[in-house]
């Protein structure tokens, strides 16, 4: 059965989700990425036309378009890699209480703490695939902060069945790309011996 997440999304919603699940969103949704972090953590300013307690963000930078009447629509809308906000993303979660976070690869063990103990989650959304990404959005209903230029701008959006969404970083804090970094080790040590040293950084 397709497991669609609509907005807001209530913990009961994702509570049940596991590492590995695939889902979808339907909803509005805002892409936020470094810059956007910055500007809810260091300078305190909120979005107006946003909320994200109990909402979903893109780590994405988008291209949009306008057509002939001024109307603005999304081009391409791919993922950035997760990773980039991690020092940040756990102060995010807390600040605003946002439940969904998308965006290419995983997250490490302070934002997975961060879903664990706030009822949050991070979905890996597969790379490559922007323009099919934007097929999903229905409509841009907004932008705010566009002084941050087109990337970093906090592009609102309605989006219909929006995936699909790997879960990486469950309620309960497991992590799908840290699991399957263990994984990886566990076999490379079967196949070349025990006295083989694989570096902690590893990422795969």
């Amino acid at each position: 059965m397709k497991k669609i997440l609509t907005t807001p999304i209530s913990y009961e919603q994702i509570r049940d989700l596991r590492t590995g699940d695939t889902v979808y969103l339907s909803g509005m949704l805002a892409t936020c990425r470094d810059a956007g972090h910055k500007r809810v953590l260091e300078e305190g300013i909120m979005p107006r036309e946003f909320e994200f307690r109990d909402g979903a963000i893109f780590h994405a930078g988008p291209i949009v378009g306008t057509d002939e009447n001024g109307k603005k629509y999304m081009v391409s809308i791919g993922p950035t890699t997760s990773r980039r906000m991690e020092k940040l993303e756990a102060d995010f979660i807390e600040k605003t209480g946002v439940r969904l976070i998308i965006g290419k690869g995983g997250m490490m063990k302070d934002t997975a703490e961060a879903c664990r103990k706030y009822g949050a989650v991070h979905c890996a959304f597969p790379g490559g695939c922007a323009v099919v990404a934007a097929l999903d959005v229905e409509e841009i209903t907004g932008c705010e902060w566009e002084d941050l230029g087109m990337p970093e701008a906090l592009w609102i959006m309605r989006v219909k069945e929006f995936g699909p969404l790997v879960v990486s970083v469950d309620t309960e804090g497991n992590n799908l790309f840290d699991e399957r970094k263990q994984l990886f080790r566990q076999r490379m040590h079967c196949i070349l011996g025990d006295e083989v040293s694989l570096p902690d950084n590893l990422d795969v």
